[in-house]
Formats: structure tokens, C-alpha cells, sequence
């Protein structure tokens, strides 16, 4: 009897030692995953070197256009922005009609400011083109989804889904 309750103590002790021993679970991975990517996010937004990928546009008074499929795309710098995103919308100036270029333009950010909240970040920023200026309004999720708003005073407001992802680093510049 008495051998029969140790062996039965036995098989427990190591069923329980070899269930906590198995490192980490499924739903872990996921939380350390997330974390790492909030704090991807975190250290893009407070270098203030990151790049916006547009996946839907939403231009005013109009359906989504998907854009995934182009190479749309912002790419932010401490001191210079960087902008090739198309326009669908309505232009107010004879300066924007024939001009299909979007918003492509370049430059210094006169404005460029972060704040953070509880769960995301927003940027605003300032930036003059050559024949317009462009105000740009991101708000980024914690893990990286964003939505952009861009006006100018030249053409109506118009929206972007996607996300921001790190700069890519190459060996020249």
C-alpha cells in the first residue's frame, strides 16, 4: 500500500514539474510580441523617424479607394518630410487642376509635434510646398495602425488608413 502511494505521489510531482516547465504559452508569446511592437512604435514616434503606408484612402464625399498595391507612402525625419501620396478629392485653385502629382512634395516641417495619449500617439505637422502648404494630422495606434488627414489650401481634405513601420537603413546617403 505504501508503495503504491508513492508511486502515485511520484507521477504527480513530475506531471506538475514538467507542466510548469514547459516555457511559455501560446497567448505569452502574443503578449511579449505586442510589447515589443508598442515598443517599436514608441521609440519611431519619439526619433520622429518612421514611414506612413497607406492602405485605403478616404477622400471626401467619395468611396474608399484601395491603394495597397502601389508604393504610396510619408516618410517623417526629425527635420525634413517626404510625401508621394495620390489625391482624390475636389481642387479649389487653378494651381491644383492639371496637377496630378497628389501630394508629392518636400520639405522642411515648419510644425512638427507629438503628444501622447493612453493608447496612441498624435502627430501634427506644418509643411509648405512649392505652390501650397500641407497640413498633416496622424494619429498612430500603440502597435503601429495609423490614420493620416492631410489639408492644403488648394484641395479638400482627404484620409488615409495604414500603418508606420521603421525606415529602411541602407548604406548609401
Amino acid at each position: 500500500m505504501k508503495t503504491r502511494l508513492y508511486i502515485v505521489v511520484l507521477i504527480l510531482s513530475v506531471g506538475i514539474t514538467t507542466s510548469f516547465s514547459q516555457g511559455k504559452t501560446k497567448g505569452d508569446l502574443k503578449k511579449d510580441n505586442k510589447l515589443d511592437k508598442r515598443t517599436q512604435v514608441e521609440m519611431m514616434i519619439n526619433d520622429r523617424e518612421f514611414v506612413f503606408v497607406p492602405r485605403i484612402a478616404l477622400p471626401a464625399g467619395m468611396r474608399p479607394v484601395n491603394i495597397s498595391a502601389n508604393q504610396y507612402g510619408i516618410k517623417f525625419q526629425p527635420d525634413f518630410i517626404d510625401s508621394y501620396m495620390p489625391f482624390f478629392g475636389r481642387a479649389y485653385s487653378a494651381v491644383a487642376f492639371g496637377n496630378d502629382t497628389g501630394f508629392s512634395f518636400k520639405g522642411k516641417p515648419e510644425k512638427f509635434t507629438t503628444e501622447k495619449s493612453k493608447r496612441s500617439f498624435q502627430i501634427n505637422a506644418l509643411v509648405k510646398g512649392e505652390a501650397d502648404i500641407f497640413r498633416l494630422f496622424l494619429s498612430v495606434g500603440s502597435e503601429g495602425s495609423a490614420s493620416l488627414s492631410i489639408s492644403s489650401d488648394n484641395r479638400s481634405t482627404i484620409s488615409y488608413q495604414g500603418e508606420i513601420f521603421a525606415p529602411e537603413k541602407t548604406g548609401t546617403k
